[in-house]
């Protein structure tokens, strides 16, 4: 009866040295995990946007499914209407994106140049410059600054053709995972419950839900939120007549799918258009960001959102950062649901931890009773 508790803990000594040993054996051999690992990042980008359209294309395929529509027709049907929409991306808006793309590449020096007048009239005007004392080469080394990131992304945009290219692969791959994995929609969880032991079945079961649920409601509602704001924000652009309004709105999109840092990082090339054409001009740039992002998050958000995600703002901001700095743009985007899944596995893990401790203690004390 009092042995018991030592040889739990000794047991459990026992499991932490051994798990331990393993991590620094597995240290010395890691040559021979290489091409696991090679095969793990060919795989990632494609995996993770087919689990992404996966989230995404599921509740079409139940809904044609419902109405009596076979899985394999309705995945095809929606591939079809999936290729129409490009079709119509291709006629209707790319070619104006497109012009946007070559402008904003050719005018280049001009925006730099117009940027260092921008600077050079604020610094003559009196009420303004006094902020420019003490230091004037502050808004010669901004100024620089920012011509530096224009020209990273013009840099950008020239390169990418041989982006394009070297996605090809994924983009012949992707529709066959994706196929796949809706037709086997159903079949998906069953074979991961089958690797939880039978005593834990059903908390494996409730887990496996509780997952797909987070992830799907995190996935369809971002997706809708974001081409809602990136629409919005197009219509303002247009409004205030912002020079490469069609462009800005579609690189805000992207972007604004990094939680709570993304709406920072998609004012930034706003506002430097803006700022280019007339500080007046960049100052209405910022209200119509403003007033996109109201309507998001006070109206949109609350009406779209089925549940709370649960997560705290300064959690959010680490995990991006932690996920940028293993896996740059793709660790950014996928911090979020990773952190969402080890969260539900663990406190489902300890709940059973919990559980079991209970159902030990009680002989226990039956015993000593």
């Amino acid at each position: 009866m009092f042995l018991l508790p030592q040889q739990k803990y000794f047991r459990t000594s026992l499991a932490i040295i051994a798990f331990l040993l393993i991590l620094y054996l597995g240290s010395k051999v890691m040559f021979l995990f290489a091409p696991l690992g090679a095969i793990f990042k060919l795989l990632l980008v494609p995996m993770m946007l087919s689990g992404f359209m996966y989230y995404l294309l599921r509740p079409l395929v139940r809904i044609l499914e419902k109405r009596k529509l076979n899985r394999a027709f309705s995945i095809l049907l929606i591939y079809f209407l999936i290729a129409g929409l490009f079709v119509l991306f291709w006629i209707l808006v790319w070619p104006t994106l497109q012009e946007q793309i070559q402008n904003f590449i050719d005018n280049t020096p001009y925006l730099v140049q117009g940027l260092q007048d921008q600077f050079n009239a604020l610094r003559e005007n009196p009420t303004l410059s006094r902020f420019f004392k003490g230091d004037s080469d502050v808004a010669a080394r901004l100024s620089e600054f920012l011509s530096d990131t224009i020209t990273w992304v013009t840099n950008s945009m020239s390169n990418l053709i041989g982006v394009v290219s070297s996605i090809v692969v994924l983009i012949a791959t992707l529709p066959i995972i994706l196929y796949y994995m809706l037709k086997d929609d159903y079949k998906l969880s069953p074979k991961l419950q089958g690797l939880i032991p039978r005593k834990y079945r059903k908390e494996g079961q409730e887990m496996f839900g509780d997952i797909d649920s987070a992830l799907s409601s995190f996935i369809v509602t971002r997706v809708v939120l974001n081409v809602v704001l990136g629409i919005m924000l197009y219509i303002g652009f247009l409004i205030i007549g912002l020079p490469y309004s069609l462009l800005l709105a579609v690189i805000s999109v992207p972007l604004n799918f990094i939680p709570y840092v993304g709406s920072f990082l998609a004012a930034i090339p706003v506002i430097i258009v803006g700022f280019i054409e007339s500080p007046t001009m960049a100052i209405w740039s910022l209200v119509v960001i403003f007033i996109a992002q109201q309507i998001q998050d006070n109206v949109l958000s609350p009406i779209i959102y089925g549940k709370s995600l649960d997560v705290h703002p300064l959690t959010t901001v680490i995990l991006v950062l932690i996920g940028g700095d293993f896996y740059g743009i793709i660790g950014v985007l996928i911090a979020l649901p990773v952190y969402m899944i080890i969260k539900i596995v663990f406190l489902r893990v300890y709940e059973i931890i919990i559980a079991d401790r209970i159902d030990e203690a009680e002989p226990i004390k039956k015993e000593e009773l």
